[in-house]
C-alpha cells in the first residue's frame, strides 16, 4: 500500500516528535509519561525492568561493580530485554519508550513500603551509574545540559593554566595527564562530599571536578529527585489504586513472581513418599528443609506451614492421593486421629489441588511471596529461614547442616545485608559444591528442580575459583547494606488466586 503525500508527511513528522521525546538514552525520569498502554504492556514492561533490577542487585553482589565482567553481563541482560544499552544509538525510540514508561510504573508498586523504596532507589541508582559511564565525554555534557545540572567542562587553556593545582588536588591521577582529563567546574555546594574527603581542588566557590569523579555528584542529584519523587508517588497511590484495573497489579506487582508455573506438574507421580526424607536433604532449600523436619519431629504444622509446604510438595510432582496419605500418616502419629484428620485436614488438601470450593489449581509460593507475607510466630516454622531466622539461630542450622565456616560467614554476610534470596543461592552452591549456580533463583521449587538436575548429571557443573568470588561479594554486600533482595518480576494472576485459601487452614 503506498502513502499519500499528506500521509508520509505526517509520518515523518511523528517520527520527529518521537525523537523528541526522548532525546538522550539517559534521564532523571521527572516528567511522567502521559500517553495510553493496555494492560498487557502495563505488565510486560514492569515485568522486564524488575528483571533487569534483580541482574543489577545479582552482579552488584557477585562481582565488582565497574568491573569488565559486571559491565558486560548487565550489557548482555539490557540488550536481551530490550531497554537502551548504547548512547550512540539515534533509532532506540521503542527502548527509551519502554525504559521510561517502565520505571514510572515501578515507582507506582515500589512507592509503598521504606524497604521497597530502599531497594528501588539502590538499585536503580546503580543501573543508572552503569549507564552513565558508558557516556563519552561529549555526551555527558550533553546529558548535563539535558537535567539543567549546569557542569560544564573547563576550556583546555583553563585546564593548562591550572594543570598543577588540578594534579596536586587529585588523588588516584597516577600517570594520567591532566590535558588527558575532562575537568567539570561545579559549585562547591553541589560538591561538597568530595570536598570533604579532599579529592578536588577549589577556587572562588566552585570545585573543579574530574570526569571520573563527576558521577558521585550527578548520583547525589538523582538519588535525592528519586526520593522525593517516591514520597509524592506514595502520597498519591490512593487514587492510583482506586482504579479497579490498576490495583490488582499494583498490589501484587511488588511481592509477585514471573517463572515457571509450578503448578503444572510435570513430574506427577515421579516422587515416592519413600524418597521424601532423602530429597529433604539433598535437594530441599532450607526453608522446606525446615519444615520437612519440623513435620516429622512434632507430626504436625500450623496452617502456615501446611499451606508452604503442602504447595511445594504438590509442585515437585505429589499427587493428591500421594500428598492425603502423606499428612494423614505424619498427623495420626500425634494428636490427630484418623477420623479428625479426614474431618479438619483432608478437605483443605483437597482445596489445594483444586477439587474443591472454586476448583482453583493452586500454585507453590515463590520467594517474594514466602519472605514478604505472613511473618511466622511463635510455633510457626514456616517463612524464609535468612529473612525471618535470628542471626544465631540461622548460623546453628547451617552448623548442623555441615556448611563450612567460610561459607556461613558469607551467607550471615548477605543476610545483614537483606540479599535474602542471594543467601539463599549461596546455600546452593555450598550444598552442592558449585561456584556458579548458573541461575537466578526466585522460586523454592526452582530450587529443587535445578538441584535433581544437578544431581542426575542435566546440568554442567560450573567451578570457577572461589577465593576472588568472596572478596568481591564481602565488598559489594558491605556496599549494598542498604539494599534489600526483593525477588524478581510478578504473576498476577497466580497470586491472586491464593487469596482466599488462607481460610481453609485457619484449624492448627
Amino acid at each position: 500500500m503506498e502513502f499519500s503525500r499528506e500521509k508520509r508527511l505526517k509520518a515523518r513528522l511523528a517520527g520527529d516528535r518521537r525523537g523528541d521525546l526522548y532525546p538522550h538514552s539517559l534521564q532523571f525520569y521527572l516528567q511522567p509519561p502521559t500517553e495510553n498502554i493496555s494492560l498487557a504492556e502495563f505488565e510486560n514492561f514492569a515485568i522486564d525492568r524488575l528483571k533487569l533490577l534483580k541482574v543489577v542487585e545479582n552482579l552488584g553482589v557477585s562481582y565488582v561493580k565497574g568491573s569488565d565482567e559486571y559491565k558486560s553481563r548487565l550489557q548482555r541482560e539490557i540488550r536481551k530485554l530490550k531497554f537502551p544499552y548504547k548512547a550512540l544509538v539515534e533509532d532506540d525510540y521503542d527502548a527509551r519508550r519502554k525504559d521510561h514508561i517502565s520505571h514510572f510504573i515501578l515507582r507506582l508498586a515500589y512507592c509503598q513500603s521504606e524497604d521497597l523504596r530502599r531497594w528501588f532507589i539502590q538499585q536503580e541508582m546503580d543501573l543508572f551509574r552503569y549507564r552513565f559511564n558508558e557516556l563519552t565525554g561529549d555526551l555527558v555534557e550533553k546529558f548535563l545540559k539535558y537535567v539543567n545540572l549546569s557542569y560544564g567542562a573547563i576550556s583546555k587553556e583553563v585546564k593548562e593554566k591550572l594543570a598543577v593545582q588540578l594534579l596536586n588536588s587529585t588523588p588516584g591521577l597516577g600517570g594520567v595527564k591532566v590535558e588527558e582529563l575532562e575537568f567539570y567546574k561545579v559549585p562547591l555546594q553541589d560538591a561538597m562530599d568530595l570536598f570533604r574527603v579532599r579529592r578536588v581542588y577549589l577556587l572562588d566557590a566552585f570545585a573543579y571536578v574530574p570526569h571520573m569523579d563527576i558521577i558521585a555528584i550527578v548520583l547525589n542529584n538523582y538519588r535525592t529527585k528519586l526520593s522525593k519523587a517516591l514520597a509524592l508517588t506514595a502520597r498519591s497511590l490512593p487514587a492510583v489504586q482506586s482504579d479497579e484495573r490498576l490495583q490488582p497489579l499494583l498490589n501484587h506487582l511488588s511481592h509477585s513472581y514471573v517463572g515457571p508455573d509450578y503448578s503444572i506438574q510435570k513430574n506427577i507421580g515421579k516422587i515416592s513418599l519413600e524418597h521424601i526424607d532423602a530429597l529433604s536433604s539433598k535437594s530441599f532449600p532450607l526453608c522446606m528443609r525446615q519444615l520437612h523436619k519440623a513435620l516429622r519431629d512434632n507430626h504436625h504444622l500450623r496452617h502456615g506451614g501446611r499451606m508452604q509446604y503442602g504447595l511445594f510438595l504438590k509442585g515437585i510432582g505429589l499427587t493428591l492421593e500421594q500428598a492425603l496419605q502423606f499428612w494423614k500418616s505424619e498427623f495420626i502419629k500425634g494428636k490427630v486421629d484418623a477420623d479428625k484428620f479426614d474431618k479438619g485436614y483432608a478437605y483443605s488438601i483437597r482445596h489445594n489441588y483444586g477439587k474443591e470450593g472454586k476448583r482453583t489449581d493452586y500454585t507453590p509460593f515463590s520467594c517474594m511471596k514466602i519472605i514478604l507475607s505472613n511473618p511466622p510466630s511463635q510455633g510457626d516454622y514456616h517463612g524464609c529461614p535468612f529473612r525471618h531466622s535470628d542471626p544465631e539461630l540461622l548460623k546453628q542450622k547451617l552448623q548442623s547442616y555441615k556448611i563450612p565456616p567460610t561459607g556461613i560467614t558469607q551467607i550471615l554476610e548477605l543476610v545483614k545485608g537483606m540479599h535474602y534470596q542471594l543467601a539463599c543461592q549461596k546455600y546452593f552452591q555450598l550444598t552442592h559444591d558449585v561456584d556458579d549456580i548458573g541461575f537466578s533463583l526466585n522460586h523454592p521449587n526452582q530450587y529443587f528442580a535445578e538441584s535433581q538436575k544437578l544431581l542426575s548429571g542435566g546440568r554442567e557443573v560450573k567451578k570457577e575459583p572461589s577465593e576472588p568470588e568472596s572478596s568481591q561479594q564481602k565488598l559489594s554486600s558491605q556496599k549494598s547494606t542498604n539494599s534489600c533482595s526483593i525477588p524478581t518480576s510478578s504473576n498476577t494472576e497466580a497470586d491472586t488466586e491464593l487469596e482466599g485459601l488462607d481460610a481453609y487452614f485457619t484449624e492448627d
